[in-house]
């Protein structure tokens, strides 16, 4: 098992590139198998579920090249699902999009349960009801589901909940032969659309990108594609909490603002200053890429209150590295999660290190600042509370470990050499 060591309570300082982003790459990944065509994707971030992914893919007969760093080509034109690494499936979360790919492409699928982030109830019966309307028959036996096409969609499809992959899920499964489905009740997250995009460059037709309401035609098959997946908005609005937790002037390379716009306007609100450098060209003409120029050395001061919205609103996984920007924020906040109720675990590990934090119920906290931190030894329970406490890591005063650094590898790419490439005195250590 890895663990950091990192001396904190140091200004960083530098520039620092956002990879591309994991929740959009894991779904897009699963969307090359509805083709049999060569597809090439770029910008792929080099983290464990990626890996997990391909690995997925090449036990069921994908071809698999990397042409460099973070670019893949991906041949899945002789796939067997029979053989799919089951082992794997049951390790990562991304792996129930494979339902949606590999039963819109081959009619019938027996798959295992997908594992992941210990976060609270995530159960998957939205998928599920979806899949029903779609005419998809899901049996559960144990640990194990069988799906199979029996009858034609139905055209109109409400979702029982704004859910990302339960969306994504349901895009998949409507690619091919199904008609024109519409799916109302649709997420819009950043990853919905860039899915979207990347299928629409396979062929597909798509209406709606960006809106609760999704129309998809269905297409007999479709082609190949070359394709730049998006820069990873939770990864920047990480660092520029990094920035102000940390009093430092950073700029972070390769970013999309117009996906955390949102919360760019509630770190300004807290006395953060940035600016927005647009560059002149843009891999995906549907949004620009900047540079954010962030200056931490700042006043900041507490809002009074925070809660996580489906998108355009404020991020579930950036409210971790925002509470830890409140703790040094002068005045008190309430913060509320109310997406999930197992993710204020890293809540102990902050006060241990000195946050004063009142945990009022399993989705609200209220924290109270500026509380000096202090460096101890801390769990990584989860892949953002582990960025989190990294965060609060290189803030306190001190040495701390953190441990359980697998957690953070599943979806930050190298991260304690990019944060060492800004002074962070980081260091991995293997028990």
């Amino acid at each position: 098992m890895s663990n950091f060591i990192i001396q904190g309570g140091r200004s960083l300082e530098g520039s620092i590139k956002v990879a591309g982003f994991k929740n959009a790459a894991t779904p897009i990944i699963a969307a090359t198998l509805l083709t049999k065509e060569e597809v090439h994707l770029h910008n792929v971030p080099l983290i464990e579920d990626v890996k997990k992914m391909i690995q997925i893919l090449v036990s069921m007969g994908s071809k698999v090249v990397w042409t460099d760093k973070n670019s893949v080509k991906i041949d899945n034109s002789d796939i067997d699902p029979k053989k799919m690494d089951m082992k794997l499936v049951k390790t990562m979360r991304s792996s129930i999009l494979l339902m949606g790919s590999l039963v819109s492409r081959f009619g019938r699928l027996e798959t295992k349960e997908p594992g992941g982030c210990q976060i609270g109830a995530r159960p998957m019966d939205t998928h599920f009801k979806a899949f029903d309307r779609l005419g998809i028959e899901v049996k559960v036996d144990d640990s194990s589901y069988y799906l199979e096409k029996k009858r034609p969609a139905d055209e109109e499809i409400v979702m029982s909940e704004l859910s990302v992959t339960g969306t994504e899920n349901i895009i998949l499964a409507s690619a091919l032969n199904q008609g024109t489905v519409n799916i109302h009740v649709a997420a819009c997250d950043p990853s919905v659309q860039d899915l979207c995009w990347f299928l629409q460059d396979l062929g597909l037709e798509i209406e709606g990108i960006g809106t609760h309401d999704l129309k998809i035609r269905g297409a007999k098959a479709l082609g190949g594609a070359e394709y730049y997946i998006m820069p990873d908005p939770i990864e920047t609005g990480t660092f520029v909490c990094l920035a102000g937790a940390t009093r430092s002037k950073l700029i972070i390379e390769n970013t999309a603002p117009q996906f955390i716009a949102l919360e760019i306007e509630k770190y300004r609100e807290v006395g953060l200053k940035i600016d927005i450098k647009y560059l002149d060209l843009s891999p995906n003409k549907n949004y620009k890429l900047a540079n954010l120029e962030v200056d931490g050395k700042v006043d900041l001061h507490a809002l009074d209150k925070l809660h996580d919205m489906p998108h355009p609103g404020f991020k579930a996984d950036l409210i971790q590295p925002f509470t830890v920007l409140m703790t040094q924020s002068k005045g008190t906040s309430l913060v509320h999660d109310w997406m999930y109720d197992g993710r204020l675990k890293y809540v102990a590990e902050l006060k241990k290190m000195g946050a004063n934090i009142v945990v009022s119920d399993p989705h609200r906290i209220i924290v109270i600042g500026p509380s000096p931190l202090f460096g101890k030894e801390i769990n990584s329970f989860d892949l953002r509370a582990g960025a989190t406490l990294i965060i609060a890591a290189l803030a306190a005063s001190g040495t701390s470990t953190v441990t359980n650094i697998y957690q953070v590898d599943r979806g930050y790419e190298a991260l304690d050499a990019r944060l060492a490439k800004l002074g962070a005195k980081i260091k991995r250590v293997e028990e």
